[in-house]
């Protein structure tokens, strides 16, 4: 049986990295309070859904590991996994990008259209 491998993220990661977004939310003076937790909920929900889809990719990796027949088997799976991961990484891009632009200037963003665009 495969060694179990090692996870990088844990839940206290996790919890730290929400924690050190928030406080960096808290510095822009001009955010109004729905957007700050919109955008929270958007970096929280795109670090998890990433931990999770790598937890998993991790553990799939490993079941495959030098065995043709399981990548055959669960190919299709660990792209799918990647591919989480991506778009978690893309939406956390789009929200750094927005962050920047409000911190730059008193930006009017409606947090419908922000959802929308996470998407």
């Amino acid at each position: 049986m495969a060694e179990e491998p090692e996870i990088i993220l844990s839940n206290v990661d996790v919890g730290n990295k929400i924690k050190d977004f928030s406080d960096l939310l808290d510095q822009i003076e001009t955010l109004s309070d729905k957007k700050r937790a919109l955008w929270k909920e958007i970096y929280e929900n795109a670090i998890t859904d990433r931990q999770n889809a790598f937890t998993m990719f991790m553990k799939l990796t490993a079941i495959m590991a030098d065995k043709s027949t399981e990548h055959a088997v669960h190919g299709k799976t660990v792209s799918s996994y990647i591919e989480r991961m991506s778009k978690a990484n893309d939406q956390l891009i789009r929200l750094a990008e927005l962050i920047a632009r409000a911190e730059q200037k008193d930006d009017v963003i409606d947090p419908e259209d922000m959802y929308s665009r996470m998407k």
